[in-house]
């Protein structure tokens, strides 16, 4: 079975809890009589069908139910919402490789992949299973309790991946005060924060799935994942040995990266160039300085092209610090206080000149 993170979430949204199709779907697994139902319209449709008889009907759950007892497919218009045409034989190309089993997924599988429409397959009494194919893959139809369960689980997962994101913070601003740093403690971040939005994506596709049923799912989510791609960003541009583009993603490089590749710390190194991971690093102060309330980020780049490290940043006197365009002794003095207080909070000795 394909991922169904691999199914496009619009067709995930057609096919949710609460919409007319999975109400048809829900329908014909309870009276057992099986259906085809081909999503769409277009001379795409008219090249696969042939038979049957022209309804333009409106579009009801209970009319695709009642129709799918007759032998042939049905063809749903869903963006018109009519039931175009009933009792319809479906001939896709032969030639398309299929691995599903029994005439009617190997049918839906082909005339997904051979028309780019979404098809919905319900098996007779004795499986009751609702599949739909598209031409991205293929996912069963399950029930809403099955998918909170799932949803749960995800959200038990990214509570524990989060707060171990937030200890490996603590410990890189601690190693970045103590002047301790090396690039695994940086990288190491940045893999939980890749890990942390992969499974808030993965739980995304859950939600769709739900429908109107996952609002609080999301809520619960969108806390656990807040700032979390920011951070990984402004880690990445702290240790590149290069400043990264502005406009550039440290994700474009591990969104590639498989699951596996993305629990592997050093191939999560290799992937960004940052390696060796023993490597003694410093941190230019960009995420650092991102926690100072109000503070440009142009102030913030001006900063790091005048001290360049975080350990000359924290050497800076206010009388320095104010000297750098767009800061000014107010700023200074409040910059001052957060580097101090930062130490102060890690029990971290001031850097020797």
């Amino acid at each position: 079975m394909a991922p169904k993170v691999a199914v496009p979430l619009d067709i995930l949204r057609r096919f949710a809890p609460g919409t007319g199709l999975r109400d048809a779907a829900e329908i014909i697994i309870r009276q057992g009589t099986g259906g085809l139902v081909l999503v769409g319209s277009g001379s795409v449709v008219d090249a696969v069908s042939s038979g049957g008889f022209v309804l333009d009907a409106p579009f009801t759950a209970q009319r695709v139910a009642e129709l799918s007892k007759m032998d042939g497919g049905i063809v749903v218009d869903d963006v018109a919402d009519t039931i175009t045409r009933a009792n319809v034989h479906f001939i896709p190309d032969p030639s398309i490789d299929t691995d599903e089993t029994g005439t009617r997924f190997r049918t839906a599988d082909r005339l997904a992949v051979q028309t780019g429409l979404p098809v919905l397959a319900v098996s007779e009494e004795g499986r009751s299973i609702a599949v739909v194919f598209s031409p991205h893959g293929r996912f069963e139809l399950q029930d809403p309790t099955a998918l909170f369960a799932q949803a749960n689980q995800h959200l038990q997962a990214l509570e524990r991946l989060r707060r171990q994101l937030d200890d490996s913070v603590m410990r890189l601003t601690r190693d970045e005060l103590g002047d301790a740093t090396m690039l695994r403690d940086a990288v190491a971040v940045i893999q939980r924060a890749a890990i942390v939005l992969r499974i808030n994506a993965q739980l995304e596709t859950v939600a769709v799935e739900l429908g109107e049923e996952a609002p609080l799912i999301r809520i619960q989510a969108s806390d656990l994942v807040r700032d979390v791609a920011e951070l990984a960003e402004l880690v990445n541009f702290d240790y590149q040995p290069r400043r990264p583009r502005k406009g550039s993603s440290v994700f474009k490089k591990l969104d590639e990266l498989p699951d596996e590749d993305l629990y592997n710390l050093a191939k999560v190194g290799a992937a960004l160039g940052l390696v060796p991971l023993d490597k003694p690093v410093r941190s230019r102060g960009a995420r650092l300085l991102a926690g100072i309330p109000r503070l440009p980020s142009s102030v913030r780049d001006a900063l790091i092209r005048k001290f360049g490290d975080l350990r000359r940043l924290r050497q800076a006197t206010i009388e320095e610090l104010s000297q750098v365009e767009g800061v000014g002794r107010s700023r200074a003095r409040q910059i001052r206080t957060y580097l101090d207080l930062l130490a102060e909070a890690g029990a971290v000795p001031e850097p020797e000149s």
